[in-house]
């Protein structure tokens, strides 16, 4: 700042490292919520799995469970090295902000598929579909439906996570960072207004 004494400009240098800070530290904390989350869905598929007289059911009986789970792992894993990575105390590079916008999109997209086609197939389970004779399997394997239920449901609570992080990092990306000048020669061609 101009024209300020070296106090001012040392409380105003403090109060902008005590706002990265706190910024640094729920950037933490939102990157670890999902991580939780995830773990907590891929436990519950896991153990997902029922026996009785109509035979025995398992996730891994089911090839979009399995990418459930693996999708819920490969997130967790994603969100404690992000976090890990946003806790430490460096200036924002260009490269690492476009390298956290581009995980982020990427992960919310593969969860988010995750929790669409597993939801798909536990509304099959449940209601069944004629056309293909497809019958309902949830009034014979119930408490596999449940726990089915309660996984997706979890994992559509990390895609918003997951949505809200790629909205942090695309604001921190372009918001930082402003477009590149004069880097169109524009001689002869459309003109291009700046603002």
């Amino acid at each position: 700042m101009a024209g300020s004494s070296p106090l001012q400009q040392r409380e105003l240098d403090d109060e902008n490292e005590s706002s990265s800070s706190s910024m640094r530290t729920a950037e933490t904390i939102l990157r670890l919520l999902p991580m939780g989350l995830c773990v907590v869905a891929l436990v519950i598929m896991l153990n997902d799995s029922q026996t009785n007289e109509y035979g025995s059911l398992s996730y891994s009986d089911l090839g979009t469970f399995r990418y459930l789970v693996h999708a819920n792992g490969i997130c967790a894993g994603y969100s404690l090295l992000s976090a890990i990575v946003a806790a430490v105390p460096r200036p924002i590079t260009m490269s690492r902000a476009w390298t956290f916008f581009l995980l982020d999109q990427v992960l919310t997209c593969v969860i988010l598929a995750a929790g669409a086609v597993s939801t798909e197939v536990v509304y099959l389970a449940y209601k069944g579909d004629t056309a293909v004779t497809w019958s309902e399997s949830c009034g014979s394997f119930g408490g596999f439906c449940h726990k089915a239920s309660a996984s997706v449901s979890i994992t559509f609570i990390v895609s918003l996570c997951y949505a809200g992080l790629s909205l942090l990092s695309s604001y921190r990306l372009f918001s930082k960072y402003d477009v590149p000048v004069g880097f169109y020669n524009n001689k002869g061609g459309i003109e291009i207004a700046n603002y």
